[in-house]
């Protein structure tokens, strides 16, 4: 099943009607051959004096202060474009999440506001610790650009420590687990590495990680992940764990899913028109992954 070329052209109008300016840039960049330059300077609008990264990168606050989940998601972003290198990573960012390097060896997922802006609850109510999901990626991102700094030693004996004492706990989160494999592909320690991703794919197909009643409305969102959170391309690392009809059965549903406006929605969102951003994240995290499976109609 694809998705029809009329129902694309839906999903592109929403996004770029509604969405952000960066999901329009990507969109442009994907889709209509556009450079990656206007991404990156709808990236780094959300950049502050202290080198972090803020204002609502993630529209479930809308505070200007850094936060390091949004600073790690600007560092992704510039990475899935393939605009980052070595001396941008160490002059930009590194700094910033230097200064935020807990005792521990790794960096806090997020700091309560300091604001009295806007925000979902859980921001009042966060942990300020060093987090895996933060950390992993960071250095699985420095190990790929060749940086080699010695941030990176303390940082990495915190991660393999928090594979340990974490284990399967968070595996239902499809935006964490590509986080740890960003770490594991790159990684030097290739022993280890393999063993975590054994038990990662094991810990996924375990009942009641996979939501495989297309029923729930909230299938695909957070807590219910099914087969393309985990492998959005033939290409992830997970792919192999899932069978082909389990994938092609979860691309038919996610073309059922789109609304008649072209949007795949969420539940997210703290107003109208944040509900409205998150959606354009969606749609175009439904984009790209259908594209990666040949799956939208020429």
């Amino acid at each position: 099943m694809k998705l029809s070329g009329n129902n694309f052209i839906k999903a592109r109008d929403f996004i770029l009607t509604n969405a952000r300016m960066i999901e329009r840039r990507l969109f442009q960049l994907h889709f209509e051959n556009e450079g990656a330059e206007g991404v990156f300077h709808a990236v780094y609008a959300y950049r502050n004096s202290d080198g972090g990264f803020g204002h609502g990168m993630e529209p479930d606050t809308a505070s200007p202060e850094s936060q390091p989940l949004f600073s790690i998601m600007a560092l992704e972003t510039l990475d899935e474009i393939g605009y980052l290198n070595a001396d941008l990573i160490q002059k930009d960012f590194m700094p910033y999440f230097e200064s935020i390097t807990t005792e521990a060896g790794g960096i806090p997922w997020m700091f309560k506001p300091k604001s009295t802006y806007p925000c979902e609850a859980h921001f009042k109510t966060v942990k300020e610790w060093a987090a895996l999901s933060t950390t992993a990626p960071l250095l699985g991102i420095l190990e790929k650009h060749g940086v080699d700094i010695p941030w990176m030693k303390k940082a990495e004996q915190f991660v393999w420590k928090e594979f340990e004492r974490i284990k399967e706990k968070h595996i239902f989160c499809y935006l964490c687990v590509p986080r740890w494999l960003m770490f594991l592909k790159y990684t030097k320690n290739k022993i280890k590495a393999e063993k975590t991703i054994n038990d990662l794919q094991n810990w996924i197909m375990a009942d009641g990680v996979l939501c495989k009643d297309k029923s729930d409305a909230n299938w695909g969102l957070y807590g219910k992940p099914h087969s393309l959170n985990y492998a959005p391309s033939p290409g992830s690392i997970l792919y192999p764990i899932f069978s082909k009809d389990m994938i092609n059965s979860d691309i038919k549903e996610l073309i059922n899913r789109q609304k008649n406006d072209g949007r795949w929605d969420t539940w997210y969102g703290i107003s109208e028109g944040t509900k409205l951003e998150w959606a354009g994240i969606q749609t175009l995290w439904a984009l790209k992954t259908l594209k990666n499976y040949n799956s939208i109609e020429k």
